[in-house]
């Protein structure tokens, strides 16, 4: 068997195991999901065999005589690279257990000569594999130890050696067919790169968050770097990594994620084609995943007009102007910073790439709008990407995801309207709101869909309000008012309180009584719905004085309930400080002018 020749037959047969394993698998029968594996499997257990008599023989193989260092080292990592195939090969096949052995015992056989450029590769894969091994079982703690191991391997290697070691395969490849230095190198960085893409799960898992984005950003790079990577995979993974960088308030580091994926993403359109028989089910697909990556877009605009509003709000909820003026001034001082910063960012790809990212995010800003003009140019990117995300999400089929999308269209007009200094445009923003979200309110079966009706119970009824409002503040600015505002006026309010108290309603339990206890969930909703609905019935306008005490009387009751419920569940309290202290002054407030009131009407 130590001859030039059998060594070439058992290479044979060891290529031959991989091809089975890894390419004929893939057109095995749904009935045999793994007679492929078997198969390759049967193989391996024979090359096992000839490698074991070859050493009884203290042969080395190819190459003729060696010294004893490295025949041992040779022997060793020729058993480690079939072991690695058979623990990968029982994984595929759901053994675990028996798939943990043969990856463990490659280790131990690998472990005096990690660090040979014939090993770390091999070395590195098998612990990438036990660490998602003990990540299926729920092991994350295992996990997270062998591919921490892995990662320090790599680091240490390209610190200590830096060349490019020996893939996997070579161990069984002859002379003539071995890789070149760049294939290898690759082939490393690419093991490296799937060791960075597990941690950033783990990381995850663990609720590091902040560890879990930096490997993901990281992966990503590499991936880019090396061509490693599915632009359809590599866009979401992207997309989903900005939304991380929303709540972190890193609009610039957001921004540069979602151009990166728009752009790579449309490296997947150029990819399928009609001709490449691509099925009506993969056109499908890709039209997901845009309209996936439209709807991060969406929240993108939207976190940054909010986080645009928190900055310029007063104590009333209204845009402060010398806040506004000091923002102004200070966004001109930092204008020369702004370059430096974007070089600091982590940027994806080469210098071409670079080129359409950057492109593609120069049509949306990074940096909080400070006025009307600003905030709408964010807002009717937002907007496109609404149009983009429902061509998809269609209410039928995905009716949950459309009313998210139109729930965000309306919180894009709602946070609008705070930029809007004009009061009669702002109420033309919230109809449009009213528009969109009424008839899908309408349609939907309470059986199936609570949670959302009463989502869009408790905005319809917001926005009504606001409208109210709105038209209170434009007739205070008339000398007096008019019965068209006073009737527009009064119509707002009704609908307001009408979706409250289907609000309300909903929470009832099925013989109509309102709980004793509010859920933690819908605590605050609910004791806000309250406090409005007592709100509403004292902005009601009438001239008929009984009318007046009618509804002041149902304004106590309504504030009543809410001081009541405070006293009885001191919890409840820190949810809803401002409206109970307000309640509080109304519950006294309000019998006094009440008593006016009847005084008057007596007289």
């Amino acid at each position: 068997m130590a001859t030039a020749a059998g060594w070439a037959s058992l290479c044979e047969k060891f290529r031959s195991a991989v091809n089975v394993s890894y390419v004929e698998s893939k057109n095995d029968p749904e009935t045999e999901p793994y007679r492929s594996k078997y198969a390759a499997r049967e193989l391996l257990e024979g090359v096992k065999q000839l490698l074991a008599s070859e050493e009884a023989e203290g042969a080395p193989g190819e190459g003729g005589q060696e010294g004893d260092g490295e025949a041992e080292r040779l022997q060793a990592v020729r058993r480690a690279v079939v072991e690695y195939e058979l623990g990968v090969n029982y994984t595929d096949t759901q053994e675990c257990s028996a798939g943990e052995e043969h990856l463990v015992k490659c280790i131990k056989l690998l472990e005096r000569h990690r660090l040979s450029r014939e090993c770390v590769s091999l070395y590195i894969q098998a612990q990438n594999n036990l660490g998602i091994l003990w990540s299926e079982r729920g092991d994350i703690k295992t996990a997270q130890t062998y591919l921490e191991s892995a990662e320090a391997l790599y680091n240490q290697y390209m610190k200590e050696n830096g060349s490019p070691p020996l893939d996997t395969n070579e161990h069984f490849m002859p002379q003539e067919e071995k890789l070149t230095d760049q294939e290898r190198s690759k082939r490393f960085e690419k093991v490296c790169t799937h060791t960075l893409y597990y941690l950033a799960q783990v990381y995850q898992h663990l609720d590091m968050t902040e560890k879990a984005a930096q490997y993901c950003h990281t992966t990503l790079k590499r991936q880019l770097e090396y061509s490693g990577y599915s632009p359809v995979k590599w866009a979401l993974n992207a997309a989903t990594l900005s939304q991380y960088y929303l709540t972190k308030q890193c609009f610039m580091e957001a921004r540069h994620c979602l151009a990166a994926a728009s752009v790579i993403f449309a490296q997947a359109g150029l990819v399928p084609s009609a001709e490449d028989n691509e099925t009506e089910q993969d056109q499908q697909d890709l039209q997901q995943r845009k309209a996936e990556i439209a709807r991060c877009w969406i929240k993108y605009c939207l976190n940054l007009l909010q986080g645009a509003r928190k900055l310029l709000e007063d104590n009333i909820g209204e845009l402060d102007p010398d806040r506004q003026s000091e923002l102004i001034a200070q966004r001109k001082k930092e204008e020369d910073e702004k370059e430096k910063g974007r070089k600091k960012a982590v940027l994806f790809g080469t210098s071409d790439l670079c080129d359409s990212i950057l492109a593609m995010e120069e049509k949306v800003s990074c940096v909080f709008p400070l006025d009307f003009q600003e905030a709408r140019e964010i807002f009717l990117v937002g907007q496109n990407y609404v149009s983009e995300a429902k061509e998809f999400f269609q209410v039928d089929g995905y009716v949950t995801d459309h009313i998210e999308i139109v729930q965000d269209h309306s919180a894009l007009f709602k946070v609008l309207a705070f930029f809007e200094e004009d009061y009669e445009r702002r109420c033309k923003m919230h109809k449009r709101r009213i528009d969109m979200l009424e008839p899908i309110f309408v349609d939907l079966n309470p059986q199936y869909f609570l949670l959302l009706r009463r989502q869009l119970q408790f905005e319809l009824a917001d926005t009504y309000y606001e409208m109210m409002d709105l038209k209170v503040a434009i007739g205070n600015r008339l000398d007096e008012l008019d019965s068209h505002t006073i009737k527009k006026i009064n119509s707002l309010a009704q609908l307001a309180i009408k979706y409250y108290e289907l609000f309300l309603d909903s929470l009832r339990n099925p013989d109509k009584v309102f709980p004793e206890t509010l859920e933690e969930d819908v605590l605050r909703p609910a004791m806000v719905a309250k406090f409005h609905i007592a709100r509403l019935y004292g902005k009601l306008i009438t001239s008929d004085g009984l009318k007046q005490l009618e509804n002041m009387q149902t304004s106590l009751e309504y504030y009543t309930f809410l001081v009541e419920y405070c006293e009885m569940h001191a919890d409840a309290v820190p949810a809803i400080e401002t409206e109970l202290e307000l309640s509080k002054e109304m519950v006294v407030l309000l019998p006094t002018r009440m008593e006016r009131l009847r005084a008057k009407l007596s007289s």
